[in-house]
């Protein structure tokens, strides 16, 4: 996998450029840095991030950050396979592509984005 993905509010984003890595309330609560595979980032946007209407997603080369890399499966047994949490910081400098993305067209039903990680 060369790619992995990090989805942020605005704020947050603004809050990473002005002091150099990524730091979300979640990830400090939890120990690591969510992150998300191309495949999983459909149903991460839908469950995490479905009230808002913009968001920033970052793409985070693999071999930016390999050394702190772990795939681990989901804690709360809700969803399949397993996810990429990065334990350390997760620099502005790793971030290879950032994206401004709107909610917009179609929403997929949540069963069809839990199929499409099986």
């Amino acid at each position: 996998m060369r790619f992995l993905y990090k989805v942020l509010n605005k704020e947050e984003w603004d809050i990473a450029k002005s002091i150099g890595y990524i730091e979300t309330e979640l990830d400090k609560k939890d120990g690591y840095v969510h992150l998300s595979s191309s495949k999983q980032l459909a149903l991460t946007l839908h469950l995490y991030f479905r009230e808002l209407n913009n968001v920033v997603l970052l793409e985070i080369n693999t071999e930016n950050i390999k050394s702190k890399l772990t795939f681990e499966e989901d804690i709360s047994g809700k969803r399949s396979g397993k996810f990429p949490h990065l334990y350390g910081k997760l620099l502005t400098t790793d971030i290879s592509n950032d994206w401004n993305i709107e909610r917009k067209g179609f929403n997929l039903p949540e069963k069809v984005l839990f199929e499409a990680e099986d």
